[in-house]
Formats: structure tokens, C-alpha cells, sequence
């Protein structure tokens, strides 16, 4: 597993070119793997302390065990934290489908946070792997001022040399994690000893693969109860990563929708 070092590596590289150069910067911490996963490396980077925000972009819908690991982690680190409530489903595009309509929610949570907060670049702990518009993505990535993506103009990015300098009014997201798959995730969390939300694993046959909201998120079916079982199964399943996830299922082009509008 001498591959995880470099990845552990050029993560912290990006995290502490992120925090050097893009100013002020905060992080999205949704509870999920990734962005633990991502926490951790933090904490790494700075030798135990979080020198910016983590921030849930909070909708009120997040499943119970979700809070409680929140309310845990967030005491034990002494985590800079900031629950941003997200504005109700009323002031969301009606013209999408119901499910993709309650994540923009997030979308919108996030560009009001960014106008409050001044942040000029946000950390997420998004990866290629996990759905195809993502793979479109860039490490530092510039939004326009009302937050949306073109991802037809991203900056290049060759021999690990990022742009990090960008006109007034763009903001940045950073993405330490896009080189990394899921496989890489989990093992990065054996190794570590990462702690995570206890949905993950299995329980009466079902487990979260992905985890959302509670009423757009749906466990899967799965016996692995264990990180090493996960590690396992994950060896051999062909199922997507986001089968559980509602919103993937209700238009073709939801999800890349929801990105270009701004969605994480």
C-alpha cells in the first residue's frame, strides 16, 4: 500500500498550497468517507489543528447518526465549526425533478454561505471515480460570482503547477481528493484508523454505500460489516458507487445539471 503515501502526499501538497494561496478558505465537511477522509489529511497537514472552517451545509435532513457523529468529532477535534442552514426547498428551480430539487438546497446553501463569509476557495472532498462529470473537474477549480461552472473553460493543470490566482469574483473549490477512487478511500481508512459514521456498515443485509439526506439516500444491499469486508466487496461489486442516491436516477441529466449550477 505504498501508493496511499504518494496520494496522502500530493493531497497535503494541495491542502497547504489551498490554505497559502487562496484567502479566506473554509472546508465542506458533509460527514461523509470522503470528506473525513479529507478532514483527516487536514489535521495532518497542520499537525492536529484546523486552521480554517469546517462547514455543513445543513438542511436538517441528515440522518440521525450523521448529528451524532458531528456533535462527536467536532468537541473531540476542537473543530472551527459552522452548521449553514440551508434555505427551504421553496426557493429552489421548480423545473427540476423532486429529488434534485431537495439537493439544490445544498447549492444554494453553499452560495449563500460564500456571500456571507466572504470565502474566496472552498475545500470538498470530491473524486473523479465517483460520477462522470466530476472526472471534468480540476484540483483548483474557479466558479463565477453567482457560482457556476463552466466545464468547458478550466484552467490546465500539468506536472502538479495549479492556478491558484483568479479575478475578483470568482471563487475557487479545492479538490485535494480527485485523484483518489473509492478502494483508495476505504484503505486510506483501514490504514489510519479513520473513525466514520456507523451507517456504513452493514446491518440486517443493508448498508449505506453513499450517504445524503434521509429522504434522498437509500441504503443498498450488503453483508460487509467490516472496513475489510467493505474492502472486499468493493474488490468485486459492479454496482455504482451512487446507487442509492436518488437524485442519479431521476433524468439523465440531473447530476450534471445540478454541477453546473454549482452543486458539489
Amino acid at each position: 500500500m505504498k501508493y496511499l503515501d504518494t496520494l496522502e502526499s500530493d493531497s497535503i501538497f494541495i491542502i497547504r498550497e489551498a490554505f497559502n494561496r487562496v484567502k479566506p478558505v473554509g472546508m465542506l465537511w458533509s460527514l461523509g468517507k470522503d470528506s473525513s477522509v479529507l478532514l483527516w489529511l487536514v489535521r495532518k497537514a497542520f499537525f492536529g489543528h484546523v486552521p480554517f472552517p469546517v462547514i455543513l451545509l445543513d438542511t436538517g435532513n441528515e440522518l440521525q447518526e450523521v448529528y451524532d457523529f458531528r456533535d462527536r468529532y467536532v468537541a473531540e477535534w476542537k473543530l472551527n465549526y459552522i452548521n449553514a442552514e440551508c434555505p427551504p426547498i421553496e426557493e429552489t428551480d421548480p423545473s427540476l425533478p423532486p429529488m434534485s430539487r431537495a439537493a439544490t438546497r445544498k447549492t444554494l446553501g453553499l452560495k449563500r454561505l460564500i456571500e456571507q463569509r466572504g470565502f474566496r476557495g472552498v475545500l470538498l472532498g470530491i473524486r473523479r471515480d465517483e460520477q462522470a462529470i466530476r472526472g471534468k473537474e480540476r484540483v483548483f477549480s474557479p466558479r463565477n460570482s453567482s457560482g457556476l461552472w463552466d466545464f468547458r473553460q478550466q484552467p490546465p493543470e500539468f506536472w502538479d503547477q495549479y492556478k491558484t490566482d483568479f479575478p475578483v469574483g470568482t471563487h475557487v473549490r479545492i479538490h485535494p481528493l480527485l485523484a483518489w477512487t473509492e478502494l483508495d478511500i476505504w484503505r486510506y481508512i483501514e490504514r489510519e484508523r479513520i473513525p466514520v459514521v456507523p451507517l456504513y456498515f452493514a446491518k440486517a443485509g443493508m448498508r449505506y454505500r453513499s450517504l445524503g439526506e434521509k429522504d434522498i439516500t437509500f441504503p443498498v444491499a450488503s453483508t460487509a460489516s467490516t472496513i475489510a469486508e467493505i474492502i472486499a466487496e468493493l474488490e468485486t461489486t459492479r454496482e455504482p458507487e451512487r446507487a442509492g442516491r436518488g437524485m442519479d436516477h431521476e433524468r439523465e441529466d440531473a447530476f450534471e445539471t445540478l454541477r453546473a449550477a454549482g452543486y458539489m
